[in-house]
């Protein structure tokens, strides 16, 4: 083959052989077998990873915590008592109070409980009879007839251990104290823990007693009563002061 170019200077000549001009024909792209099938086995491979995922460690039964759920019933009986600040105790019959609530208890991973039940009371069926001359005596009189405390509680929560017999609950509540329609004094806010093992403050103190096999138990507990806005009150009783809370019960347990 030969060319040539004109320009307007000297002229030149090219020349290319034939055995040099490049072959394109489909026959010459022939890749190695080798890397025809190292390809195909990549690509084979790439498919089932995405076929076939690995599952997920899951836990056994045995290692898994068991939730347990229980119906909790509670309910007061007589002979209770009532303190503030250093005045003799009321004498309190509290009978015909109750609640009811859900407990709960998490095994261990051995499926073994440590015994500790975790119960929350529901407020709406909850019911804590007032002090009235019916239901209490002062210094082994009645309480007069137009005198009267009511018990509203806010929480009543806490731990039982149905081994041990051990209570911990966490009691608060609003005391409301009136005389007839002629004065009611804003409430008195307590809070205190409830317990069957040994409650001390200051100048007040009491131990309680553990469930016995028939669900009964004493609880008893020591709070610290701030003043409210009510000057007659913080005088009489010497607010802030102590209180005490003494009371039998029965704590019943049955599973849902």
């Amino acid at each position: 083959m030969e060319c040539q170019i004109h320009p307007s200077g000297p002229q030149l000549t090219c020349r290319t052989s034939p055995r040099h001009k490049p072959n394109y024909s489909s026959s010459s792209l022939v890749l190695p077998k080798s890397r025809i099938h190292k390809t195909t086995v990549v690509a084979s491979q790439k498919n089932l990873d995405r076929q076939q995922p690995i599952p997920a460690p899951q836990l056994t039964e045995s290692k898994v915590p068991r939730r347990d759920v229980y119906n909790i019933k509670f309910e007061t009986l007589a002979s209770c008592k009532l303190g503030i600040s250093v005045y003799p105790d009321f004498e309190y019959n509290a009978e015909r109070g109750s609640g009811s609530g859900m407990g709960t208890n998490r095994n261990t991973d051995s499926n073994e409980s440590d015994g500790d039940i975790f119960v929350d009371f529901d407020l709406n069926t909850l019911y804590i009879p007032p002090l009235t001359t019916a239901t209490t005596r002062f210094m082994g009189l009645p309480l007069p007839p137009f005198l009267r405390i009511d018990i509203a509680p806010e929480i009543l929560r806490g731990s039982i251990n149905q081994e041990t017999g051990k209570v911990e609950l966490e009691f608060k509540a609003s005391f409301w104290f009136s005389v007839g329609k002629l004065y009611r004094a804003p409430p008195l806010l307590v809070g205190t823990v409830l317990t069957s093992e040994e409650s001390e403050g200051t100048i007040r103190s009491g131990r309680g007693e553990r469930l016995n096999g028939g669900g009964r138990c004493r609880l008893v507990g020591v709070a610290m009563v701030q003043p409210i806005d009510d000057f007659f009150m913080n005088s009489f009783l010497g607010l802030p002061t102590e209180c005490f809370a003494e009371l039998n019960a029965i704590i019943s347990v049955s599973t849902k």
